[in-house]
């Protein structure tokens, strides 16, 4: 449970919070509940679909329509390079918490630490380990932050319900930071590999999808609550790096510190995770392991080059990646619900439900609604 919610918890999620949770106040609180309830239905579907099919997502794309599988490789795989340059200003953001370095060079030191530890066997079970013994203590120090800020709760509750201000932008951002573009369908592909396929794994597929989602939006409310307490007493927060901030206002240097050290591991595991799964939406299953690691540490390599030319604010960077992949979201998933509505050849004989049929339907259409809201706004993150 601590290595999901550390790898849940990357730069681009603290970030996204942490920056809508000043901009918007308690208001903040009505987009975590919807994008978790999202989020939730998107999971739900996509995880099923793609688990009892035994497919990948481009797989079964391709089976559906010729080079349909492909086309949504390369819009993930473009949805994953700009996440990965988020992921890497985020770990410069890590490093610059922790030891006070420039963040394009905390950046660009994470790069090279993250491709070491890709291609050493021995560094990457050790970084697994380290990865549990943080996670709990990023757990434990985010909800001291939340109890000595003390948050105004009362005003969050309503705010949850009736909202002062709905931002589509905001909301859209958030689905697509936990379920946008690579990401619900990283969490698919795994469980395909570990062999738990099929309509007698059901159970256990519904159980492992809603168990992310609810670890990522109980830590995400939990991180809402510290910022906002801290936002509350009227502190000017850096804009910069919000909050790591937040973290040394309310828990003071050490505070700040150990927030470095606990998200530069998390950041470390975003790029790794990111730059592999990209490559294996446009790569076959057929495609030697070696020729598949050079490809991810050039994709690593390159996301880096393009996050010192584009030379933007790791800050704002971050919540853009959320903001492109959320866009994606509505593609990627009307190919998972098509499968579950027209093909259920593929599904082996699955009466797939129709309340789950219904839910993931709204989603979609709420998803696209958001789509379309945000383009607007787009231009202005970046």
């Amino acid at each position: 449970m601590f290595f999901m919610a550390t790898s849940a918890i990357g730069p681009g999620f603290l970030t996204q919070t942490s920056v809508f949770t000043v901009t918007m106040g308690a208001a903040f609180a009505f987009a975590i509940v919807l994008s978790i309830i999202v989020d939730i239905a998107i999971q739900l579907n996509v995880w099923r679909v793609l688990a009892v099919s035994g497919k990948r997502a481009n797989e079964l794309g391709n089976t559906v329509a010729p080079y349909l599988g492909w086309f949504l490789g390369a819009l993930v795989f473009i949805g994953g390079l700009v996440f990965n340059i988020g992921n890497i200003a985020g770990a410069g953001l890590d490093m610059n918490a922790m030891l006070g370095v420039d963040p394009k060079l905390g950046g660009a030191i994470s790069v090279v630490i993250a491709i070491v530890i890709f291609f050493s066997k021995k560094a990457g079970m050790a970084l697994d380990r380290l990865v549990v013994l943080l996670g709990a203590i990023m757990i434990l120090l985010m909800l001291y932050v939340a109890i000595t800020a003390h948050p105004p709760v009362g005003q969050a509750l309503k705010q949850a319900v009736m909202p002062d201000n709905v931002d589509f932008l905001v909301i859209t951002t958030l689905i697509g930071g936990t379920v946008g573009g690579y990401i619900t369908f990283a969490g698919a592909h795994r469980m395909i590999d570990s062999g738990q396929t099929g309509p007698e794994a059901v159970k256990s597929i519904t159980r492992a999808s809603i168990m992310g989602i609810v670890i990522t939006g109980t830590l995400r409310v939990l991180l809402f609550l510290a910022i906002l307490g801290v936002a509350a007493t009227g502190v000017a927060l850096s804009k910069d790096n919000t909050t790591a901030d937040a973290f040394r206002q309310a828990a003071g240097e050490l505070g700040l510190r150990a927030f470095g050290v606990v998200l530069f591991s998390a950041g470390l595991t975003s790029v790794i995770g990111a730059s592999y799964t990209s490559i294996t939406f446009v790569t076959r299953q057929t495609t030697k392991v070696k020729h598949r690691n050079i490809a991810t540490a050039i994709f690593i390599a390159f996301c880096t080059v393009m996050f010192l030319i584009l030379n933007k604010a790791p800050q704002g960077l971050l919540v853009f990646a959320g903001v492109f992949n959320g866009l994606i979201l509505p593609v990627g998933f009307a190919l998972v619900l098509w499968v579950a509505v027209a093909r259920r050849d593929l599904l082996h004989g699955y009466k797939y439900p129709k309340w789950l049929l219904i839910l993931g339907l709204l989603a979609w259409l709420l998803s696209v609604y958001m789509g379309v809201s945000s383009m607007a706004q787009l231009s202005t993150l970046w």
